[in-house]
């Protein structure tokens, strides 16, 4: 049994350093002849079937009226390889130009929606708008995801997290217990 920690208090304005729920994404959106990328940091399954996930996108971000006008998006996985570019992304705006250009990124034709794929990520999703009804309030997006594509190999990529303050953890190790699980069924 392990021991119990010995704790401390914590700002909680800086809670996200232990809570974010999941990989860094890059969200690429396009409505007419505009097309964008942005980081995301904070999203979640919300439930399996059909495969929706929640989101938020704030109003200032310039994907936000690209995804609201085109009720769709592609969320892509990268793996830390893109760490450089995820960064970038993350610190620019997309008003300033072509994000697929100024990082050397591969856009790729969807099969079910407008927006890109973006050919160097581990795997893309691609989104269409499911729920809005929080958009107006919270900019909380609900997507259905439509198509997913996943390259086969790596088995377990090496995605990042960001835990806030410039900082990322690298996840990728795997620890399984199917067999102890399996055992008390």
């Amino acid at each position: 049994m392990p021991r119990l920690p010995v704790l401390r208090d914590f700002p909680v304005h800086q809670i996200r350093r232990y809570l974010e729920p999941g990989p860094i994404v890059l969200v690429s959106s396009a409505y007419r002849k505009e097309r964008n990328i942005m980081t995301m940091g904070w999203h979640t399954v919300m439930e399996f079937a059909p495969s929706l996930l929640g989101c938020v996108i704030a109003a200032g971000n310039h994907s936000f009226g690209l995804i609201r006008k085109s009720r769709e998006c592609v969320i892509n996985l990268p793996t830390v390889a893109l760490i450089d570019q995820v960064v970038g992304i993350g610190n620019c705006s997309g008003t300033e130009g072509d994000k697929f250009e100024r990082f050397g990124l591969t856009a790729l034709p969807a099969e079910l929606v407008g927006a890109p794929l973006i050919g160097e990520c581990h795997a893309s999703f691609e989104c269409r708008l499911y729920d809005g009804r929080l958009i107006d309030k919270y900019n909380y997006f609900i997507f259905e995801v439509v198509k997913a594509h996943v390259a086969r190999t790596p088995k377990n990529p090496k995605t990042v997290h960001y835990k806030g303050d410039g900082e990322f953890m690298v996840a990728g190790g795997l620890i399984s217990r199917r067999a102890k699980f399996r055992d008390l069924q």
